[in-house]
């Protein structure tokens, strides 16, 4: 038993945002179908390599980047574009709870799919639209991508090294992190939606943008700004409003290379234990130091004075001995080393699944832990269209006749 067992979802979203909350659905037990255009289905299904090597060799159609986004959904091809296609969506409408998009304002309207067109076959429908810049607005006819969307957001203005030290500059984060809190905010306002609709019969509308989300991610600094009027800076790996909590320098590795730790400090209690480990218990008892409001304001000398401290142990040992003490620390891993960490492979962080072209596809797990109801791990990523049939059978009751005239006229 799965927590979303009984809702279905019908998914016309493709790239990452809508797929992502799609995903999260899934997980928790909606039944997707993912709608994909003949003979290309979503646009990262290309967005390689690296693409899935077939257990009998040789690389497949299958990307990576398509493969994170789409597992414990069925994939069913139909051109939208065409009237049949269009026909075919509205039928599988009364069979689902749940309408997900992320065409461009107004091509929905103009497929006949648009929210209003589609509440009148079902009254309960919670219908989401995932776009750049929302329905409303002057930047609402304008496509919208998460590049763009983390520079116009703020987000590259706070991101990256000082502007007055070497590398310094706007840069984006590592993932596409404002599709990603989009589709996670979707997937959030879905699940409201749908407990209204229990509640009521009544479906509603939800108008999800990625500036908007983007705006919302800006959280502290975002306040920060509202509050006092100033415009942050980037700040490298330091933070703005707590002090040390950055990246220090270590003693080099025993190949010489430089070695980094993250130091995080997050209360004056915890600043006055690093003091000790470090050995320069004075300057926690310093004025100047000791509350993390004048840390803040010291930042530039003490910053001076711990990098000297941080240089003379290596990253095993400072790491040791703070965890030993309870102050926050960590390691700075690549991704060989972080699937290779005890504690993400002791929480089953890679699932590996029976995908059709091989039987040992690894991937990500999802971070939902649920007692009662834990996540699907059942749908493999599906391949373009495989599910057609089987969906056009189950829910449209469509014969293999129906449905070889719907494939010779290029609807499906």
């Amino acid at each position: 038993m799965n927590s979303l067992d009984g809702i279905r979802v019908l998914d016309l979203s493709r790239v990452l945002a809508g797929p992502w909350c799609t995903q999260t659905l899934a997980d928790l037990g909606a039944d997707v179908i993912k709608i994909e255009r003949p003979g290309t289905g979503d646009d990262t299904r290309s967005w390689g390599p690296p693409f899935l090597q077939a257990a009998g060799g040789g690389e497949s159609q299958e990307s990576a980047y398509y493969l994170g986004a789409n597992r414990n959904k069925r994939s069913v091809t139909c051109d939208i574009s065409q009237a049949a296609g269009q026909q075919l969506i509205r039928e599988l409408v009364p069979h689902c709870h749940v309408f997900i998009e992320n065409f461009k304002v107004g091509d929905m309207a103009r497929y006949g799919l648009d929210y209003d067109s589609l509440r009148a076959l079902n009254p309960a429908l919670v219908y989401c639209s995932l776009t750049g810049f929302g329905q409303t607005g002057p930047y609402a006819p304008r496509a919208g991508y998460d590049y763009a969307v983390q520079g116009m957001g703020g987000l590259m203005s706070i991101t990256g090294e000082r502007d007055d030290l070497p590398g310094g500059g706007p840069q984006k984060v590592g993932v596409a992190v404002a599709d990603l809190f989009t589709g996670l905010y979707s997937a959030v306002g879905i699940l409201a939606a749908l407990r209204h609709a229990e509640r009521t019969g009544e479906g509603q509308y939800l108008d999800m943008a990625l500036l908007d989300t983007q705006t919302a991610m800006l959280a502290n600094l975002g306040a920060n700004y509202l509050v006092s009027g100033k415009v942050p800076g980037r700040m490298g790996n330091a933070h703005q409003n707590i002090v040390p909590y950055q990246v220090f320098e270590v003693a080099p590795k025993p190949d010489g290379s430089a070695d980094h730790i993250i130091l995080a400090v997050g209360n004056d209690g915890q600043f006055a234990k690093f003091c000790q480990v470090a050995g320069r218990p004075e300057l926690a008892a310093d004025p100047r130091y000791g509350k993390n409001a004048d840390r803040v304001r010291n930042r530039g000398e003490l910053v001076r004075i711990l990098t000297q401290v941080m240089a003379t142990r290596s990253k095993a040992d400072w790491l040791a001995a703070l965890e030993a003490a309870k102050v926050p620390c960590g390691a700075i891993n690549n991704l060989s080393e972080v699937f290779d960490d005890p504690q993400v492979q002791q929480r089953d962080m890679v699932t590996e699944w029976q995908h059709p072209l091989r039987a040992d596809l690894k991937l990500v797990s999802s971070p939902l832990k649920l007692s009662a109801t834990p996540v699907r791990t059942d749908l493999p990523p599906p391949l373009l269209g495989q599910h057609t049939d089987e969906v056009l059978s189950e829910l449209l009751g469509h014969d293999a006749a129906r449905l070889a005239q719907l494939r010779a006229d290029g609807a499906i």
